[in-house]
């Protein structure tokens, strides 16, 4: 129940993400607003590399594995909207396969990020946070491109009173 519970808000945010990126157009997935900041795709290329390093051998391995060099991530590439998806899926396949060899027994068990002992609840629930904050500036990215095009992804502004009769979003 539990880890199902949160193998669901993780596809969740999948979700959301993958709804953002399907609607910016292909130049602005490499897009970067002002300095110092990140594209779509960079975030992506974090998003991905994070999940494949946690996720990999979860319960035998530390989460920073040694061959992710998560400092590249954040370097600016210019990736097709097919790579991008490629990627983005890589580390989703990653996370949803562990995820399914879990069970709620195996929560309390301990596994290692940075050599820091953590609960397995605790890594989940400290990775599902920092996956849907970067999905939410992915979100904020591609709004911000797709400008008054935009679809809305949850409940739209002067809606919730139509949407509360059906809370479809919520299942």
């Amino acid at each position: 129940m539990i880890i199902s519970s949160i193998k669901f808000e993780y596809l969740r945010y999948k979700k959301l993400g993958e709804g953002a990126i399907e609607q910016i157009p292909d130049d602005g997935i490499n897009k970067v607003f002002g300095n110092d900041n990140n594209s779509i795709a960079v975030i992506v290329s974090h998003i991905s590399g994070n999940l494949k390093s946690r996720f990999t051998d979860l319960l035998t391995t530390d989460g920073e594995k040694i061959w992710r060099k998560r400092d590249t991530e954040f370097f600016q590439r210019n990736l097709t909207r097919k790579d991008l998806v490629e990627k983005w899926n890589v580390g989703w396949k990653v996370l949803v396969d562990t995820l399914d060899g879990l069970s709620d027994k195996d929560i309390d068990k301990f596994v290692t990020s940075r050599n820091q002992e953590l609960t397995v609840i605790e890594a989940l629930n400290r990775s599902l946070a920092h996956t849907s904050y970067h999905v939410g500036q992915i979100v904020y990215i591609a709004r911000a491109i797709v400008g008054k095009e935009w679809k809305s992804l949850s409940v739209p502004r002067g809606a919730s009173e139509i949407y509360n009769l059906n809370p479809d979003k919520e299942k």
